[in-house]
Order: C-alpha cells, then sequence, then structure tokens
C-alpha cells in the first residue's frame, strides 16, 4: 500500500512537471473600443481577455474626453485637478514630444480641434479668424505643470487637453505591461492602427508589419500594401491625413491641426509610419510628423534617440511603373520589402 501511495505521488509529480513545461499557446481576441477596432495575439498559458478589456476600460475612464465621466474630462471642465498616474505619465510624455517637436504636437489644441469639427464637440460650422485666434490664446503644453501636491496647473481655466493623438499607442503599451506582469513575452497588440509588440510571433520569427498606401478614398478605408517591415520590439504607429478630412467651402481641411497656425495643416506629408521604443512615443512623433514637412520631420526625428520614420509625400516626377509616392526613410528605420 506504501509502494503505490509513492507510485501515485511520483505520477503526480511528473504529470505536474509535464504540465509547467508545455509550451503556452497563443491566443487572439478582436473587438471594438474607442470607436476603433483592436487586434490582439498573446502566448499565455491562460486566457488574458478579461484582463486586457479592464485596462481598456482604465484608459478610457481616465484619458477619453469623449466619455463626460472621464477623469481628462473633469480636468477640461475644472471639476477635477487631481490627475492619475496615466494622466501625469501622458502629460510629461506630451511635453517631452512637444519640446523635440518644435510645438508641432500639442494635445491642448483641443479646442482648435472642435473648432474644425474633429474633436469631442462640433457646432457644425466653419471657425471664424476671430475664434481661432481666440482658441489660439489657449494652447501650451509646455505651460501646463503638476504642482509638488500633484494637482494639474493648465496656462488657463479654459485649456482643454485632447491626448487623442497619443493615447491608443499609450493604450497598447498599457495592455502589454498587463501581459508582461502575467509573464507573457510574446505579444502583438494593435488598438486602431497603433501596434505594441514583444517577442516573436506564432512561427517563432520577428512580427511583421504591413505599412498602408496612403490611398486617397472618399467612401470607404481601402488596404493596399505598400511596405512590410519588421520592426522588433517596441511601439509602430501610422498618421496620415487621407482618410480623415472634412469639405468646408475652402476644400478639404485634414483632421491635424497646427498649434502654430490654428488651422489644419497642411504639408508635403501624406503619412508617417514611426517606431519607437513603445507605441506611446510612436504615436505622437507620428502625429508630430504630420504637422511638418518631410524634410522637417527627418532633422526632428535624426535628434530623438531610437525613433526612427518611414514618410510618404507625392511623387511629382511619376514614371509609369514606379508607386505615385515618394518614401523617404530615417537613417536607422528597418529594411522594408515589398
Amino acid at each position: 500500500m506504501k509502494s503505490l501511495f509513492k507510485h501515485l505521488i511520483y505520477i503526480i509529480v511528473l504529470s505536474t512537471a509535464a504540465s509547467c513545461t508545455q509550451t503556452p499557446a497563443y491566443r487572439t481576441m478582436e473587438g471594438g473600443v474607442w470607436n476603433t477596432t483592436f487586434h490582439i495575439t498573446y502566448r499565455s498559458a491562460t486566457p488574458l481577455d478579461d484582463s486586457v478589456r479592464a485596462v481598456m476600460r482604465q484608459v478610457e475612464m481616465s484619458l477619453s474626453p469623449f466619455n463626460d465621466s472621464s477623469l481628462i474630462s473633469l480636468i477640461n471642465t475644472n471639476r477635477s485637478m487631481k490627475p492619475d498616474s496615466l494622466v501625469s505619465r501622458i502629460l510629461l510624455a506630451s511635453q517631452d514630444v512637444n519640446r523635440h517637436s518644435g510645438g508641432a504636437f500639442d494635445p491642448t489644441v483641443a479646442p482648435l480641434i472642435n473648432l474644425w469639427g474633429f474633436g469631442y464637440r462640433n457646432s457644425g460650422i466653419e471657425p471664424t479668424q476671430e475664434a481661432i485666434d481666440s482658441a489660439l490664446m489657449l494652447v501650451g503644453i509646455t505651460d501646463c505643470t503638476l504642482s509638488p501636491s500633484g494637482d494639474i496647473i493648465k496656462k488657463s481655466p479654459e485649456t482643454e487637453f485632447n491626448f487623442s493623438a497619443i493615447t491608443k499607442g499609450y493604450g497598447c503599451d498599457l495592455v502589454g505591461e498587463m501581459l508582461r506582469r502575467n509573464g507573457c513575452e510574446d505579444y502583438m497588440v494593435e488598438i486602431g492602427g497603433e501596434i505594441a509588440l514583444s517577442g516573436v510571433n506564432p512561427r517563432g520569427k520577428e512580427w511583421r508589419i504591413m505599412v498602408d498606401a496612403p490611398i486617397d478614398n472618399d467612401t470607404s478605408v481601402v488596404h493596399s500594401r505598400m511596405a512590410v517591415i519588421e520592426p522588433g520590439t517596441g511601439g509602430v504607429a501610422t498618421s496620415g491625413n487621407y482618410r480623415n478630412f472634412r469639405r468646408t467651402a475652402e476644400g478639404r481641411v485634414w483632421h491635424t491641426i497646427s498649434p502654430a497656425t490654428g488651422r489644419p495643416a497642411h504639408t508635403d506629408l501624406l503619412s508617417a509610419t514611426v517606431i519607437a521604443p513603445n507605441a506611446m512615443l510612436a504615436d505622437a512623433y507620428a502625429t508630430a510628423c504630420m504637422a511638418m514637412t518631410c524634410d522637417s520631420a527627418v532633422i526632428m526625428l535624426v535628434g530623438v534617440p531610437d525613433v526612427e520614420a518611414l514618410l510618404v509625400t507625392v511623387d511629382t516626377i511619376q514614371s509609369p511603373d514606379s508607386l505615385p509616392f515618394v518614401i523617404t526613410t530615417t537613417p536607422g528605420f528597418p529594411k522594408i520589402s515589398r
């Protein structure tokens, strides 16, 4: 009997050891969040879908200006000046990108985004120059600070934040951080086109990311492969004006607002794909590029450590066999394939 008991224990120990050494399976989840879609692939012994959704909910309740109950909405309307860790982190990151971009990236353009019909309030009326000048007086992310007691001190009580140009990337990072806390080293988190990557894909190779061609289409979103890259661990984000625009009496206006003029930015760039140590920075720098010329964007990015970009402009001297685009990459951008 004693020998049989020892034998049973030995079998249990062997079974436990075998289960511990099994390779965790890759899991996928997808759906909608923040008025966009998400696709996530991660390798884990247990499903973590509920935890992913909890992180997404946390991001929304902290940073979504479209949710009247979110913390950033309370700050925008001066009902609270106490940021949480998410607001504080994204504020400081935004100020850093603002400095590197010479002011091209500034989430306090929120009132101007609203004026032009791309924000969380839309009057439906084209803004007057007087309204633009008035809103410009409120812009200045570097004029907003965190007090010693932890309160946010805004440039003006009427200053508002719209961190949408950095939040999706930050959300990808936060999901990735949660996956890492749960032992996941291999994952791809994509939310609305912004991506956080770690480790390898289900084939055991580096993640391959398709870069869309900036195809202008008035009626639908068109995905056409322009390039494929293997960026490694970090963040990837693409920003472009070709899909998010409005028609006005003056013609099309695009959603990237220049903090310098208060008007939609018009530059030679069609799109910018940025890779960075995390998706939050990739998201922010991709937006900054779209408020700049291609040459200015290259100069900016060369001065930022570990941030690289693929920039697309129109080919003004197009040959019949070439793409209608010119692709410019910064020196450290990974090899691209077609």
